[in-house]
């Protein structure tokens, strides 16, 4: 399965992209914004598998694609409606819909009536908050320089780590002293690079 691309556009319409990999492969890629030609990009890549196709849907953040894999599971949302949702509506506005019992929200995006509505927010009610634990941090960036975040510092330090964790596991519940004392531990004994792989280890410890 891809799960991560990164390389060179050398195609985009704001429908599709194509990157071209250091290995020479060109992936052709569902991505719903323009990406400059001659670019490099990073992106996360949700695979999916059918009987007679394969289709890559392209996320700029490993949250948004986890919610994208948590839509699909939902009876009657297929990929292209699941996509077409989250261009549509930002990801943490899906998330407040579903929490809130919002059904007005989600059918302002195309192929979502009140009856997707209805049974996205019946599925993913109890399941949203767990997209919170992933990061939300874009990866898409310039050919000027090496592949890093946009929005945040390249060289990711423990302290943006921290940060982001103690952020995450306080919207899942958690209380803030609760969470440093065990991040705090799990950082001293382990080599930690992303606020994800932090709080999966926090949550294991409680």
């Amino acid at each position: 399965m891809i799960g991560y691309i990164q390389g060179e556009v050398i195609f985009s319409d704001g429908s599709e992209a194509v990157i071209l990999s250091s290995s020479g492969v060109g992936y052709q890629i569902y991505f719903n914004t323009v990406l400059p030609e001659g670019e490099q990009i990073a992106l996360y890549i949700s695979h999916i598998i059918k009987e007679a196709s394969e289709e890559l849907y392209g996320f700029e953040s490993l949250r948004d694609k986890k919610l994208f894999e948590m839509l699909i599971q939902v009876k009657g949302v297929g990929p292209k409606t699941a996509y077409t949702l989250m261009k549509t509506i930002k990801s943490q506005q899906i998330c407040d819909a579903i929490s809130f019992d919002n059904k007005k929200a989600l059918t302002k995006a195309p192929g979502i009536g009140n009856k997707a509505a209805a049974q996205i927010i019946l599925d993913l009610g109890t399941k949203i908050h767990k997209v919170k634990m992933y990061s939300s941090r874009y990866t898409t960036s310039s050919t000027k320089a090496p592949i890093e975040v946009t929005h945040y510092k390249a060289s990711v330090d423990t302290q943006d780590v921290m940060d982001e964790t103690i952020m995450a596991c306080k919207e899942l519940g958690l209380k803030e002293d609760v969470v440093v004392e065990l991040a705090q531990q799990i950082l001293s004994n382990n080599s930690i690079t992303k606020a994800e792989q932090l709080v999966h280890l926090v949550l294991k410890q409680i």
